[in-house]
Order: structure tokens, then sequence, then C-alpha cells
């Protein structure tokens, strides 16, 4: 009786965790499942995109805003969805919720230090543009150790390493 009684609660268990990862509890940034609500991956990176966008609390407007992101383009990495509503975890590691309409799927990344931006992927190559920590870049695309960026109308190469919106299996941290 004591091991049946075991074995309901563990399969319990189970299926609320898998329904919670499923349907909008928090991510594990290693484990990455389907959202129920957008149907994408989570954890995801998507910007803002507006230039003023509030962070609450909680997933409604009834919730205190707690931050006012004013940089437009910034990417945010999705930790757990609602209906209509987005958990999101900034650069800082500050966790809030935004409206989904707030955020745009267009890959965007910031420099978390000052770096020069490469013609090819390699610190050897010549330099095509000094650029300063918190520039917001669109992602063309990423190879090993190295993605190649584009800000206005220069592109070229960075470290990966110097991106926040790259990698969600470390949470981007």
């Amino acid at each position: 009786m004591k091991a049946v009684f075991s074995r309901i609660v563990a399969v319990i268990a189970l299926s609320f965790a898998t329904c919670i990862g499923v349907s909008g509890g928090y991510a594990d940034p290693a484990v990455e499942v389907v959202s129920k609500f957008s149907g994408k991956p989570v954890p995801r990176f998507e910007s803002l995109r507006y230039s003023a966008v509030h962070g609450r609390q909680g997933p409604s407007l009834d919730h205190p805003i707690l931050w006012r992101y004013e940089k437009q383009g910034l990417p945010m990495l999705i930790v757990r969805e609602t209906n209509g509503w987005r958990r999101v975890r900034d650069r800082d590691g500050d966790e809030v919720w935004v409206q989904a309409r707030m955020l745009s799927d267009q890959r965007r990344v910031a420099l978390i230090q000052d770096q020069i931006m490469y013609r090819k992927p390699d610190t050897g190559a010549a330099g095509r543009a000094a650029l300063k920590s918190g520039v917001i870049a669109d992602l063309d695309r990423c190879e090993a150790n190295w993605c190649h960026i584009k800000i206005a109308r220069r592109s070229g190469w960075v470290p990966k390493a110097v991106l926040w919106g790259v990698e969600t299996d470390t949470g981007g941290l």
C-alpha cells in the first residue's frame, strides 16, 4: 500500500513538473520547452519593441511597475509565459513581467564591455569599429566563439563572450 501511494505521488509530481515547464512555469535555462502560449521555445531571447516598456511584478496591469526599460531593441531572455505576458530576465539578472506585444522576435544583442569589431572572426584581423559597452546590435549569425553583428551601416565580428543575448543555456549571464 505504501509503495502504491509513493508511486502515485511520484507520477503526480512528475505530471505537475511537466505542466509547469510547458505551460508557463519557471524555465530552467538548461532545459528548452515549447510554450503552449506562443508555440516558441522557452527560454529564448527577444528584444524590446519600444523605447519605453514597463516591467511589472506580475502578469497583469493590476501589478505594480518595478522597472521602466527605455532602450528599444534591448535583448531580454524570456523565462516564462502566460497568455499575453512574458517573464523576462535582463542582463543584470532582474526578472519582471512584460506584455508580449512589447517584445519583438528580432534578434538583437548588447555588448557587455568595450570591444573592437573585426572584419573577420579573428583578433588579428583588421578592426572595423570601436564599440562601447551597452551598444545594441542586430545579430546576424554566430560561428564557434564569434558572432557577426550589424550596427547601422557597419557589420563585423565580435567574440561571443562579450555579447548579452546569444546563449540561453547559461541564462545569458
